[in-house]
C-alpha cells in the first residue's frame, strides 16, 4: 500500500493507549527512557527522547534512534483516558462494595466467570484477588471494631460502675462501646483505602467493575472518547510518515481495535497511506468481550481480523498472570471469520528472554511483570519493544514470515458470541 510498500521507516508515528491506569502519562515517557536506554546498551544501538513541543494536542516525545546503521524518528503520543479512570474511582468505600457484589454477580451468573478460567487461570485468579482482598479488609476491620468495643465497654462499665449503679454502668458502656467499634471499623477501611498503593483492591475492584457494570458495552464517555481517538490516527495517515504504529496495552487493546476498526469502516485510510500497524500487549479482551452486551467489541474484533489495511500482531507472555496469555482474542470470542488473518500470537517469552537472576527478581511482582513489554529484556530474542516503536522496520516487515505460537489458544470458548444489540 503506497508508502507501506518499501517496509523501510524513517519517520513514524505512534499512538500508545494505556490500560485502565489514573496515573498522568508522563509515566510513560520516563519509562520509555529508562527502559529505552537499558535496551540499547544490551542490544547495541543508539536511542534518545526529547519532549513533544507544546503544541496544545496530546502529551507525547520524540524518538530519534540508529539502529543497524539506519536513523529514525519517531512521534510518541499518548492517548489519555487516564480522566475517564480517576471519575470511575472516585467512589466512597461502600459504593465500592456495592460494585464487589455487582461485579461477581454479573461475571458468575452469566457463567463468564467459569469460561474465562478454561483459558487462563492466572487474570481470573487477578481479577478475584480484589474480592477476596476487600472481604478480608472487612472482616479484619468488623473483627478490629468489636474488639475495639469490648474494650471501650468493659472500661466504660467499670468507669461508670465506681459512682452508679449497674443499669446505668450498662446502659453507658452500650453507648461507648457501639461508637467506639464503629468508629475504629470504619477507621480501619480508609486506612486500608489509603493504603491501596500497595494492596491495589480498590484499584483492581474498579477496573473489573467498570466494564460489568455495562455488561461489555462502552459506556457513552468511553464512545466519545474513542471518537477522539480515532481521529487523532485518522489525521497522522494523512501526514508524510512511513508508518502509524497503535500500541494497546492491557485493557488499552480493547479500546485500540475498536479505534481501527471504526477508522477503516469510516474509509480513512488513504491508498496511498503509511502503514498501518497495530501491536497489542498483555490484553485482557476475553474480560470484556466474554460478557453478554460486548456486541460492540465482538463486532470490531471480527471486521478487523480480516482486513487487509492493517497488520496486527498480539504479544503476551504465560509469565504475564495479568494477561490472557496466547488466547487468541477473536477465536476465543467466537467472532473469526472464515477469511480470518489477524493478529498473529506469539510469546513475549519472559522464561526465556529475561535472564534467571531478572526472572527471579521479578517473578513475584506481577502487576511489575505486566508492563515488561514495555521495558528492556536482558537476553532478547525476536520481540524489542524499541525496535518496533523507534525502529527502521514496519511491524509488518519486521514479523513477516513469523509463525504464530504453537501452545495459542484458538478455540471458540465464549458463551456470547452475537456481534448485534
Amino acid at each position: 500500500m503506497g508508502r507501506a510498500s518499501t517496509h523501510q521507516v524513517k519517520r513514524r508515528r505512534v499512538f500508545y493507549i494505556p490500560g485502565y491506569d489514573p496515573i498522568h502519562p508522563r509515566r510513560y515517557r520516563e519509562l520509555y527512557r529508562k527502559e529505552g536506554t537499558a535496551q540499547a546498551e544490551i542490544s547495541g544501538y543508539e536511542i534518545g527522547l526529547k519532549p513533544k513541543a507544546a503544541d496544545g494536542g496530546n502529551y507525547g516525545w520524540t524518538v530519534h534512534s540508529k539502529i543497524d546503521g539506519d536513523t529514525v524518528e519517531a512521534e510518541v503520543e499518548v492517548l489519555v483516558w487516564s480522566d475517564i479512570v480517576r471519575d470511575s474511582m472516585s467512589t466512597s468505600i461502600p459504593a465500592t462494595y456495592l460494585q464487589l457484589v455487582r461485579t461477581a454477580w454479573v461475571y458468575i451468573a452469566s457463567g463468564a466467570l467459569w469460561r474465562l478460567m478454561k483459558l487462563r487461570k492466572g487474570p481470573v485468579i487477578a481479577a478475584l484477588y480484589p474480592i477476596g482482598m476487600l472481604l478480608a479488609q472487612l472482616c479484619l476491620a468488623v473483627l478490629f471494631g468489636w474488639l475495639i468495643a469490648r474494650l471501650a465497654g468493659l472500661a466504660t462499665a467499670w468507669a461508670i460502675g465506681l459512682v452508679t449503679g449497674p443499669e446505668d454502668a450498662a446502659l453507658g458502656a452500650a453507648a461507648v462501646a457501639a461508637s467506639a467499634g464503629l468508629l475504629s471499623g470504619v477507621s480501619l477501611l480508609r486506612w486500608f483505602k489509603k493504603k491501596d498503593g500497595k494492596f491495589f483492591a480498590y484499584y483492581l475492584m474498579h477496573d473489573y467493575s467498570y466494564s460489568a457494570s455495562s455488561r461489555g458495552a462502552n459506556p457513552p464517555e468511553l464512545e466519545a472518547r474513542i471518537a477522539i481517538f480515532t481521529d487523532a490516527v485518522g489525521q497522522a495517515l494523512n501526514t508524510d510518515v512511513d508508518e502509524v504504529l497503535v500500541v494497546g496495552h492491557s485493557s488499552g487493546a480493547h479500546l485500540s481495535v475498536s479505534i481501527l476498526a471504526d477508522l477503516i469502516r469510516q474509509g480513512r485510510v488513504p491508498k496511498d497511506a503509511p502503514a498501518l500497524s497495530f501491536l497489542s500487549l498483555g490484553q485482557v479482551m476475553p474480560m470484556v468481550s466474554f460478557l453478554s452486551d460486548a456486541h460492540r467489541l465482538r463486532a470490531d474484533l471480527k471486521y478487523l481480523s480480516a482486513r487487509d489495511e492493517i497488520t496486527w500482531v498480539d504479544v503476551t507472555a504465560p509469565g504475564d498472570g495479568c494477561a490472557f496469555a496466547l488466547c487468541d482474542p477473536v477465536s476465543v470470542s467466537g467472532v473469526a471469520p472464515e477469511n480470518k488473518k489477524w493478529p498473529l500470537v506469539f510469546s513475549a517469552a519472559f522464561t526465556q528472554t529475561l535472564s534467571p537472576a531478572r526472572w527471579k527478581e521479578l517473578r513475584w511482582r506481577f502487576f511489575r511483570l505486566h508492563f515488561q513489554y514495555l521495558c528492556a529484556f536482558d537476553r532478547p530474542k525476536d520481540y524489542d519493544y524499541f525496535q518496533i516503536t523507534a525502529g527502521p522496520l514496519t511491524l509488518g516487515a519486521r514479523y513477516s514470515g513469523r509463525a504464530p505460537s504453537r501452545s495459542r489458544i484458538d478455540r471458540v470458548v465464549s458463551k456470547y458470541t452475537s456481534i448485534a444489540a
